[in-house]
C-alpha cells in the first residue's frame, strides 16, 4: 500500500466482529479471562487495549518499525526510552532540542547518574569525537526545535552502528509522511503524537517506534511497568487525525514555504530559520532524507517591542504553546517552550526576546500572510 492508503487501512481488519468502519473505543480497564490457563489476547488495558493496538500497529507500519508504543504524551515516551540506559550512561544529543527534553535530560536523567554532551549533531566528525567507552546512544531532533537544524540521519546511523550504539530520532516535525528515520538506519523513533500526527490540538499522545524485535521487547517491558499508556479515547482521536495526515502535511508544507519567503523579505526580520531554503547549509541533506520541509518556521525580529507587538496583534495566528495542529500558532519560546533553559544558554543559541516560532496550519495562505502584515504594521 502507498502511504496515503496506509493512513486509513494500515491495520486492516479491526477484529471487533461487528464490521465497524471506524475503530471502536474499547473503554475498559480489564478483560474477562476465557478460562483457567487460557491465554487471552487482552487482559488489562495498561498492558494492551484493542483500540490502542490498532493505533500502534498503524504507526509502526507508517514508520517502518516492528512495533510502536502509544504513550500518554511525547515526554512520557521519551522518559520511558531513557530507561533503556542506566546510571553512568553517556548520551550524545542535539544541542538544539525542545525545552521539555532538555529539562528531562538535565534535571532528571542526570540525577539518575546519566551524562550528556549536547552538540551540533549535523557535524558527524564532532559526534564521533565525543564517543567514549560509556556512550550508550545518539539522540537527535531533525529538524530541531526551534532552530530547525538538520542532521544527516543516514550518516549518524552509519556512525552509530559502527560504534554499537542505537540512534534515536525525534521525528515529530516531519512525521513519517515526509521523513522515515528507520528506513535511513535509525533504531528508535520518537513522536509527540499531540502534534502533527494527531493534528487537531485535541489530544495528548506520544510514540516510541522500534526497528527491531529486541528493542521492542525492551521498550515494551518499561512501557507496561511505568504505565504511561495512551487511553482508548485519545487513541481514537489520534487515529482519526492520522487519516488526514498526508492532506494536512501537504497544505502545511506549502503554506510554510510561502510564509518563510515572506518573512525573509521583511526588513524588520533579521533572520528566518527554515529547513527549506535552498541556501541553507544543510539543504542538500534535507532533500536527500525528506520529501518535505514541514510546517515550522522560526524568526528573529529587530526588537523585543516588535516581537511583543506581533504576539498581541495576530488574529488568525493564535498565540499558544504547541504546534502541529490545523490552526496556525505563534509561540514565544523564551517564555514558553524553552523557559526552563538557563538564560545565558538560551541566548547563546539565539533564543532571545526577539525570537518567535510559528507552527503553520491549513488556513488559506492569503489570510495568514495578511494577518502577519497587519501584525507587523507600524
Amino acid at each position: 500500500m502507498e502511504f496515503e492508503t496506509l493512513c486509513l487501512h494500515a491495520d486492516g481488519n479491526k477484529k471487533d466482529g461487528w464490521g465497524t468502519l471506524t475503530t471502536p473505543v474499547c473503554q475498559t480497564s480489564t478483560f474477562v479471562h476465557k478460562g483457567v490457563g487460557v491465554q487471552s489476547e487482552y487482559s488489562y488495558s495498561r498492558l494492551s487495549n484493542p483500540t490502542r493496538s490498532h493505533l500502534e500497529n498503524t504507526v509502526a507500519r507508517l514508520e517502518g518499525g516492528v512495533a510502536a508504543f502509544a504513550f500518554s504524551s511525547g515526554m512520557s515516551a521519551l522518559t520511558t526510552v531513557m530507561k533503556l540506559f542506566g546510571a553512568n550512561s553517556h548520551i550524545i544529543a542535539s544541542d538544539d532540542l525542545y525545552g521539555g527534553s532538555l529539562r528531562l535530560f538535565n534535571n532528571v536523567c542526570t540525577v539518575e547518574g546519566m551524562s550528556f554532551d549536547f552538540v551540533d549533531t549535523g557535524d558527524i566528525s564532532l559526534v564521533q569525537s565525543l564517543i567514549k567507552a560509556n556512550t550508550k546512544a545518539i539522540y537527535v531532533e531533525t529538524p530541531s526545535n526551534p532552530l530547525m537544524q538538520v542532521s544527516d540521519i543516514a550518516a549518524l546511523s552509519a556512525l552509530a552502528r559502527k560504534s554499537g550504539l542505537p540512534l534515536i530520532v525525534d521525528n515529530t516535525f516531519l512525521t513519517p509522511y515526509f521523513q522515515r528515520p528507520i528506513a535511513l538506519g535509525a533504531d528508535i523513533v520518537i513522536h509527540s503524537g499531540t502534534k502533527f500526527l494527531g493534528g487537531h490540538n485535541d489530544a495528548l499522545a506520544g510514540f516510541a517506534v522500534a526497528r527491531t524485535a529486541e528493542l521492542a521487547e525492551r521498550i515494551g517491558y518499561y512501557f507496561k511497568t511505568i504505565g504511561a499508556c495512551l487511553a482508548p479515547w485519545d487513541c481514537f482521536l489520534i487515529e482519526r487525525g492520522i487519516k488526514t495526515l498526508p492532506l494536512r502535511m501537504d497544505r502545511i508544507n506549502c503554506n510554510a514555504k510561502e510564509i518563510a519567503d515572506w518573512l525573509r523579505g521583511r526588513k524588520q526580520v533579521k533572520r528566518v530559520y527554515y529547513a527549506g531554503f535552498a541556501d541553507n547549509a544543510r539543504y542538500a541533506v534535507s532533500v536527500k532524507q525528506a520529501t518535505g520541509f514541514g510546517g515550522m518556521v522560526s524568526f528573529e525580529v529587530e526588537s523585543k517591542q516588535l516581537a511583543e507587538k506581533i504576539l498581541a496583534n495576530v488574529k488568525v495566528f493564535q498565540y499558544a504553546e504547541s504546534l502541529g495542529g490545523v490552526e496556525s500558532l505563534i509561540t514565544y519560546p523564551m517564555l514558553q517552550t524553552h523557559a526552563d533553559v538557563p538564560k545565558n544558554e538560551r541566548e547563546r543559541r539565539g533564543i532571545n526576546e526577539r525570537f518567535l516560532r510559528i507552527s503553520v496550519g491549513i488556513e488559506n495562505i492569503k489570510d495568514l500572510i495578511d494577518d502577519l502584515k497587519q501584525a507587523f504594521a507600524d
